[in-house]
């Protein structure tokens, strides 16, 4: 059988879309016909997913959703229901249609007689290789149940700590913003209109206001090219991460710049500490794990120096030392893995690690906006008493001249 998303027209001329299974597309337009819809579109999912995969537009579910589907999922099945009864519960309560829809084609796959971990493997959009990875270490150890919930923990985990790095961002972003524009806006429209009246009266005018007249001609001139110029760097930036070694360098630098070396080696090491702690924890064999863990960083020569790793591992070295050498990960890190490793706990010591640095990112992050804010404020203060001082000094030298 094959799951196929359609759209088509009800009795009362409604356009009403959803998902069905049948073994073929012809078999599903009968299906339809029975029901008395007309068909006006229909497309086996599966194929959908492929065609969508290969455009700029990816579609894919949400990490909420996501998290959504794995803690429902873990729910119905410790509860004793097999797998494709489970899988069309939540596909039925999924409040996204394109949540249901990958779904459905997942259940469909399985009553073919795949694993689950294999009918995921059809959307590598939605469910990364950790999440199928995870998945099929339940399979095999028989506790998906346990597995799928530990996986919605960590996803959510995950999320919340997205969203607190959102959240932290929006407002010294939103006041940089205005605060730019108010300053090109007064530099560009107002400050000409009142300077214009010093340049008729022919005398001499203070350093600070002809300074503030050749910044305003400056944006008035050249101001559209100032935009095309920084829309073309940022395109060459982003021509040049698509590189391999341009990326790196560049990733190199991020780990050695005092501003953003800890927070960039804390949210990595998060990263990949939490992915390790949930695939070792999950039965995954530790090579085939940081394999997996390696792919969550965001950094090249973090995730270059994980590679490296792994291959001493396999050589016989033990994990703390092999990751040690790279010098990309801190002390504390490498401490508590190095106990995990002794004590035979590795993945509860892999869960602290990675709690330690989301603490220490969230505080650091709490830190930079609470300096960063005050900081702006203040500049955008003295900018704006240089624009006023720049305006009321000839003011006040041609109130003394006519006294």
């Amino acid at each position: 059988m094959a799951a196929f998303e359609y759209q088509a027209i009800d009795g009362r001329g409604r356009t009403v879309k959803g998902t069905l299974e049948s073994d073929s597309a012809k078999s599903a337009r009968q299906q339809l016909k029975v029901t008395g819809l007309t068909l006006l579109a229909i497309q086996e999912i599966h194929k959908q997913e492929n065609r969508q995969r290969a455009s700029l537009w990816t579609q894919r579910i949400g990490m909420r959703a996501l998290t959504h589907i794995t803690r429902q999922l873990a729910a119905l099945l410790k509860s004793g229901l097999a797998i494709d009864e489970a899988l069309a519960i939540v596909a039925r309560q999924s409040e996204s249609a394109k949540a249901r829809r990958i779904v459905t084609a997942i259940r469909t796959r399985v009553v073919e007689g795949q694993s689950l971990a294999q009918a995921c493997q059809g959307f590598p959009s939605s469910f990364p290789p950790m999440y199928r990875a995870t998945v099929e270490a339940g399979e095999s150890s028989g506790k998906l149940d346990q597995v799928l919930e530990k996986l919605a923990d960590y996803l959510s985990d995950k999320g919340q700590l997205h969203r607190k790095l959102q959240m932290a961002m929006i407002y010294p972003v939103l006041l940089t913003g205005v605060s730019l524009l108010v300053v090109i806006g007064l530099l560009t429209y107002v400050v000409p209109e009142i300077t214009g009246v010093f340049d008729k009266m022919g005398q001499q005018l203070p350093a600070i206001t002809r300074g503030l007249i050749a910044s305003s001609d400056f944006f008035k001139d050249y101001g559209l090219m100032l935009v095309v110029l920084l829309i073309v760097l940022t395109m060459a930036f982003k021509w040049l991460m698509r590189r391999d070694e341009p990326r790196m360098r560049f990733h190199r630098w991020l780990l050695r710049w005092p501003l953003t070396a800890k927070f960039s080696r804390g949210l990595n090491t998060a990263r990949f500490t939490r992915t390790l702690a949930i695939l070792t924890n999950s039965g995954v064999e530790l090579l085939t794990a940081l394999r997996i863990a390696s792919q969550v960083l965001g950094n090249d020569a973090m995730r270059k120096a994980v590679e490296t790793a792994a291959l001493r591992v396999r050589e016989g070295q033990s994990l703390n030392r092999a990751l040690e050498s790279s010098r990309f990960f801190p002390p504390v890190t490498i401490h508590l893995i190095a106990s995990g490793e002794a004590s035979g706990q590795l993945p509860r010591m892999l869960e602290s690690a990675a709690d330690d640095q989301e603490r220490d990112i969230q505080a650091l992050t709490e830190l930079t906006m609470g300096l960063f804010e005050p900081a702006l404020i203040l500049t955008m203060g003295l900018l704006v008493l240089v624009i006023v001082l720049a305006i009321l000094l000839p003011i006040f030298e041609m109130n003394q001249l006519i006294r």
